[in-house]
């Protein structure tokens, strides 16, 4: 009997407001959120290519080309009457109004054992992504003529990258 004495005397203390505990702790809920933005995509564009043309070396210098395709050239380079000159061409693709940067890297052409080196340049230093997650961009660059360079056809790449900012 003494037993169930304390188990009913525990039982009615513990249920008595002065052990609730309520000055000695409390409880709030908090709020966690999460964002997946769509990863940002870079594709070239089927058929642009940067190009310098067709030209003569001469004594050298180099061969422009704006990301707006426009050809130019200094020194002793003579461009060939007839010769074609293109910027490259890009797309972006990721979350929408979401801004990026855009980089690209400097490489060399080469025919053979023969080479000449270039820069790049694109059209814009970053962008931002429109409703639908679009973008796009150009690259030209400038090309590094030695004097009586070689003869040949000349092929090369370079990277470009975006990022989101």
């Amino acid at each position: 009997m003494k037993k169930l004495a304390l188990v009913s005397a525990l039982a009615v203390a513990a249920a008595s407001p002065l052990f609730a505990g309520s000055a000695l702790a409390a409880t709030a809920q908090g709020t966690a959120t999460a964002t997946v933005v769509a990863p940002i995509t870079l594709t070239h564009t089927s058929g642009a290519v940067l190009a310098f043309g067709s030209f003569t070396a001469g004594t050298g210098g180099t061969v422009a080309v704006t990301s707006a395709g426009a050809g130019s050239k200094t020194g002793g380079v003579v461009l060939v009457a007839g010769s074609t000159n293109s910027a490259d061409a890009f797309t972006v693709g990721g979350d929408a109004s979401r801004a990026f940067t855009i980089s690209t890297t400097g490489s060399t052409v080469a025919s053979g054992a023969n080479t000449m080196t270039f820069t790049t340049s694109a059209s814009s230093a970053a962008g931002t992504l429109s409703a639908s997650g679009a973008a796009s961009f150009t690259v030209g660059g400038t090309l590094t003529v030695a004097a009586n360079q070689a003869a040949g056809s000349y092929t090369g790449s370079y990277d470009a990258t975006v990022t989101y900012n």
